[in-house]
């Protein structure tokens, strides 16, 4: 079975070898690494394994963890695609069919980067509209999200009052950016985490605002 494990490491050479090592004692594979963001010294990684039939999630945490100065922010299931770097062909696809384009759009996000879900939501002054989603999105209603209109990409509180009970109770990460203008919005979510970081929330941003030009209005 396949998991994304998120690590905080030093950033220094040797280190990310280390945990391979330790990782490969335990019997994991990995199958990738994306670097998430680096600064003051520290970096953060993510590493797509797969663990052998039979072993727990937590060997990966103890064995990466060996290594000093090691922190595991966070192992869920993974079972996406290994390509993060998609953003060039999804914005491609995109625009070879702007009808469909939003629908399209949203599908193809969580997969690079690596969240569970994606919808795409409008705000007309009093009533939030599901415009689109991805297919693994929840069909939870949204009440009204005080972020609406939405003036730039952000992380949202998951345990705010506006978020669904069902999406609290899975410890869903947030973060939205507006599409095109501020009450058009796509909003993501990671069920049991890790944490949108501020280099995720600008790659979305910044993803976003190129598709919103090929998007009809």
């Amino acid at each position: 079975m396949s998991f994304l494990i998120r690590v905080q490491l030093p950033d220094r050479p040797g280190t990310l070898g280390a945990v391979a090592s330790a990782l490969g004692e335990i019997g994991a594979d990995i199958l990738s690494v994306d670097v998430v963001e680096r600064g003051a010294g520290l970096a953060i990684d993510d590493l797509v394994v797969e663990l052998p039939s039979g072993r727990l999630p937590d060997v990966l945490i103890t064995a990466a963890e060996s290594i000093e100065g090691v922190e595991v922010d966070a192992v869920r299931p993974y079972a996406g695609v290994l390509d993060t770097h998609r953003e060039l062909e999804l914005v491609e696809e995109v625009a070879e069919e702007p009808a469909h384009g939003l629908a399209v759009f949203t599908e193809g996000v969580p997969k690079i980067i690596r969240a569970g879900w994606a919808v795409v939501v409008s705000w007309d002054g009093s009533t939030v509209h599901r415009l689109t989603s991805s297919s693994a999105a929840p069909e939870t209603k949204l009440q009204t999200p005080p972020w609406l209109p939405l003036a730039r990409a952000t992380v949202l509180d998951g345990e705010d009052s506006w978020v669904p009970e069902t999406w609290q109770e899975l410890g869903t990460e947030l973060a939205a950016t507006p599409l095109g203008k501020p009450d058009r919005v796509l909003l993501v979510g990671r069920p049991g985490g890790p944490m949108f970081r501020a280099a995720e929330v600008a790659r979305l941003a910044h993803l976003a605002g190129i598709v919103s030009v090929v998007l009809p209005d």
